[in-house]
């Protein structure tokens, strides 16, 4: 059987969870590929509102296995946090797998993290504080940790957290004047955490290898979305690692053919959390009306709960993200938000210096692009919650879906309708 993917078209943001939780039931497997406890996927049901950072979204689902693969930024500590407090509202214990191969987010990560975006300041990128950008850069220069070693050599774990700690004492005690770190209590600290840890580590590339041989359901959610990747995305307001469709082969470890069906998830309109051009941003009392009434509790970050900036739907990042995603479909989300608008703004292109352009363009260029505006009739303030078949919407809801379907060049299968699980439109 292939593989089904769920991603972000955007900025991240986009109704992920939902759509996963939603389709969740019909995988064996449920795998996180990449990204860490930096952001955060909203999912509700009949047990009440759940935001999951480091935890796949089946979690929830009794008969999933929950995998969180290499790719992954894994901070023990947070997923212990979140585990526990999965079970403290009394949600059964969930079949969770964790690859001995993930690199750990540490202490030393969080603080180096929350120190530099306070020495930018106003130049800072927006960053959740949650150690990633440091992870990733002792990622890439080898000096990381990974899972496995915690349950091996002792005296060598503690020569290599030494080692690791050796250059970052001296950038906290010059750079940001703060006390060093002591290699020993962080080595104590993760052994203690390897014995609640030890039941959920294994092979997971193996185990979804052999998963795909026989033939089961996987499915691979993605954090963030195509804008925030540090390749393709806009450089530098993007996360540390890719948040592509093709990055799940790597991060999750299942062979890049295995992946068929790519469904990219963008909302009706746009949504964003951090820094960076956004084109079709909105401010002042028409920027909190869109607040106010998206998502299920107003448009706020999972994570951090700062207001997300908001927007009209931008067509020329939507195209662009569905074309990195390598989308087979569309899912729309928070189609019912729109509801209270008599007419619709859509970005059908940019103008830069007067030039129009129907691409999106490296970053110094975005940051200087004006929208081009399309207007179409809203519903007449219908409610939108209770429908579901297509057919059955609005003429004018079903309008605008057609018009991004062709704008963006994917056609939309899935439309949502409400934050619940069962609010949700097929085509």
């Amino acid at each position: 059987m292939s593989v089904t993917a769920v991603v972000g078209a955007n900025w991240g943001d986009e109704g992920k969870g939902k759509i996963t939780d939603m389709l969740a039931g019909q995988f064996r497997y449920i795998v996180r590929y990449q990204g860490g406890s930096n952001a955060g996927h909203t999912i509700i049901n009949d047990a009440g509102r759940f935001a999951l950072h480091l935890l796949p979204s089946g979690v929830l689902l009794q008969n999933a296995i929950n995998v969180i693969g290499p790719g992954v930024a894994f901070d023990p500590q947070a997923f212990m946090q979140e585990y526990d407090a999965l079970l403290s509202r009394g949600v059964a214990a969930p079949n969770i797998r964790i690859s001995n191969r993930v690199q750990l987010v540490l202490p030393f990560h969080v603080l180096l993290d929350s120190l530099e975006e306070e020495r930018l300041g106003a130049r800072s990128f927006g960053s959740t504080r949650s150690g990633i950008a440091p992870f990733y850069a002792d990622k890439y220069l080898k000096t990381g940790i990974q899972l496995a070693e915690l349950f091996g050599d002792e005296p060598r774990l503690r020569a290599r957290i030494h080692a690791t700690l050796s250059s970052k004492n001296i950038q906290l005690t010059h750079l940001y004047n703060h006390a060093p770190i002591d290699a020993d209590a962080v080595t104590d600290d993760l052994l203690r955490l390897s014995e609640r840890l030890s039941p959920f580590v294994c092979d997971t590339t193996a185990l979804l290898q052999a998963a795909h041989a026989a033939g089961e359901a996987i499915l691979v959610e993605g954090q963030l979305g195509a804008l925030r990747d540090p390749d393709h995305g806009i450089f530098p307001y993007v996360t540390s690692s890719s948040t592509l469709a093709g990055f799940a082969s790597i991060g999750a470890g299942i062979p890049p053919q295995a992946i068929e069906r790519i469904i990219a998830v963008t909302k009706a309109y746009s949504s964003c959390v951090g820094a960076g051009p956004f084109v079709t941003e909105l401010s002042g009392s028409e920027a909190e009306g869109l607040r106010a009434r998206g998502g299920d509790a107003g448009e706020y970050g999972v994570k951090t709960r700062r207001p997300r900036r908001v927007g009209w739907f931008d067509t020329v990042a939507t195209r662009y993200g569905c074309m990195l995603q390598g989308a087979t479909e569309v899912a729309l989300t928070n189609l019912d938000v729109l509801s209270y608008l008599d007419t619709i703004p859509i970005c059908v292109g940019y103008s830069i210096n007067g030039e129009e352009i129907a691409s999106l363009p490296p970053t110094g260029l975005l940051e200087q692009a004006e929208p081009i505006w399309a207007t179409l009739p809203g519903w007449q303030h219908a409610d939108l919650t209770s429908i579901r078949k297509f057919e059955a919407l609005p003429v004018n809801a079903q309008q605008y879906i057609r018009f991004i379907e062709q704008a963006i060049g994917v056609p939309i299968r899935m439309v949502s309708v409400g934050p619940h699980r069962d609010q949700i439109i097929y085509r």
